[in-house]
């Protein structure tokens, strides 16, 4: 007879260190004759194997009735038993889905959080999303950004499926490194090979570069492409700024997918990120970049043009949003035309915008968010702990100057109310003022890394600490912040 999940836990009972109290319910599953669930504890949670595949877990055994058990660390080793055993806890593609969403997880907390939202809404979930600035800020791995997916899907009980995206990577290295450890996607940032130089050339230093050979001019010069019910045409100097601006990184891109995606069977999610630039893609040099990743036989599944206006970190869209949404109808255009969705990168918070690309991408999109979920976790720390939160925000203000090397910003940190001036209870109100967002959003490895003369963290331990014991306000506040990108854009074809 199959045993229960009661019985299961009745028998465990007589176990020291597992208590049936502690155990998260929605982890219980079975596979073959052994149980496997997550159990809290004061600092950590624990993996419990219970049955003859226990013994692929590393941890301390048990014996219980002559079956053998385990309680087991989260551990990188255990992670992938997890996601041997158990298929929804490996990431999968998810980009040919309609709609998809990146969330970047700087500390490792917020999946469970996360997944409260796609639980209400079919976009598909990238729990796992990380750039290697971003490893390199939060001294974290790739191993780390997959296993605390894997370990939150199994906590939560989330099986309809999450990806893994190594976000923004420029070199083969770091691809390579990402693709070893299962991920499912790559955005390849081509951002070193796009000339930001043109974007100060007067016209007339345009028109005067040699940069069209006899084939690009038979290609596109005064030549004009019906998209959808939209007409690209190239001019001389469109043409040429094109050329100047985005012919190096296209070969760029060929190259890697040479590498890492042509002929491979099973090939992962190919994104390709040409917005981390100052150069603007105007509708004409998105078509010249899709058209030419055609011609050479580049499939991706999402890009990511440079749209007007800002899309600065942590914060709403900056810019004309009648001319956003003008340019956005024909990006959407050439991007149904090639065969890819659009992506929206920097989507973090981006509230005045999200309605149009909902509705002009018919609910077809891909949007992502980092900082914005690092912000949350901050806004719980001003919440619960006002004086912890003081400490950091001073340090912030120190460091502001040296984070802005890393991150584009219009913050003006004068405008920022002085900490002396509020009472503790309007701390949280910080994080609703958009130059104390940046602040606080661009300073996140400084903050995280910062020690003491004895080597010793000075807000590090402390943090980590403090969200351990909140995490239900921290999963409360990503239910609802998230829940507000979702929402908006979901309105925008759903209405």
């Amino acid at each position: 007879m199959q045993q229960t999940k009661e019985t299961m836990l009745q028998e465990l009972a007589s176990v020291d260190g597992i208590k049936e109290a502690t155990v998260y319910e929605k982890s219980i599953n079975q596979v073959s004759d052994t149980w496997v669930f997550m159990q809290k504890k004061e600092t950590v949670d624990e993996l419990i194997a219970y049955g003859s595949l226990s013994s692929k877990f590393e941890g301390k055994p048990f014996m219980v009735f002559g079956k053998p058990g385990v309680i087991a660390p989260l551990s990188s080793h255990n992670a992938n038993v997890l996601r041997e055993l158990f298929s929804f806890t490996k990431p999968v593609p998810v980009l040919h889905q309609k709609r998809s969403f990146g969330l970047g997880d700087r500390l490792g907390l917020a999946t469970e959080g996360h997944a409260r939202v796609f639980e209400k809404y079919d976009a598909y979930p990238i729990f796992a999303q990380q750039s290697i600035r971003e490893l390199n800020m939060t001294n974290r791995t790739y191993e780390d950004v997959l296993n605390s997916a894997t370990f939150g899907v199994y906590k939560v009980g989330f099986k309809r499926g999450f990806g893994a995206d190594g976000d923004h990577l420029k070199t083969k290295k770091d691809i390579e490194y990402a693709l070893s450890l299962g991920f499912t996607m790559i955005t390849l940032d081509a951002s070193e090979h796009i000339r930001n130089d043109v974007n100060r050339m007067s016209k007339k230093e345009i028109l005067d570069q040699d940069v069209l050979s006899d084939e690009l001019k038979g290609r596109y010069l005064n030549q004009s492409f019906n998209v959808s019910d939209q007409t690209i045409t190239f001019s001389e100097y469109e043409l040429k700024r094109s050329v100047l601006v985005y012919l190096e990184a296209i070969s760029f891109v060929e190259d890697i997918y040479d590498t890492f995606f042509r002929g491979k069977k099973n090939a992962p999610n190919f994104e390709l990120s040409i917005d981390e630039t100052e150069t603007p893609t105007t509708p004409v040099e998105h078509y010249f970049v899709a058209n030419e990743l055609a011609l050479r036989g580049i499939k991706v599944d999402t890009l990511a043009p440079r749209f007007c206006g800002e899309f600065q970190k942590g914060i709403d869209y900056i810019g004309d949003i009648k001319q956003f949404e003008q340019e956005l109808i024909i990006h959407v255009a050439i991007a149904e035309h090639f065969g890819y969705k659009l992506s929206i990168h920097s989507g973090s918070d981006k509230f005045s915008i999200f309605e149009l690309i909902g509705k002009h991408t018919k609910g077809h999109f891909h949007v992502k968010t980092a900082g914005t979920n690092w912000l949350e976790a901050v806004r719980v720390v001003s919440m619960k702990d006002p004086g912890l939160y003081r400490e950091l925000h001073a340090y912030a203000l120190s460091m502001f100057k040296e984070a802005t090397k890393f991150y584009h910003v219009t913050t003006n940190i004068n405008n920022i109310p002085s900490l002396d001036s509020l009472k503790d209870e309007e701390l949280p109100s910080l994080m609703n003022h958009e130059d104390a967002r940046q602040l606080i959003h661009i300073t996140y490895g400084f903050i995280l890394n910062h020690k003491d003369s004895d080597g010793n963290f000075v807000f590090k331990d402390r943090l980590y600490l403090l969200w351990r014991q909140e995490i239900s306000a921290y999963k409360d506040r990503l239910e609802t912040h998230i829940g507000k990108h979702l929402e908006l854009l979901y309105q925008g074809f759903k209405a």
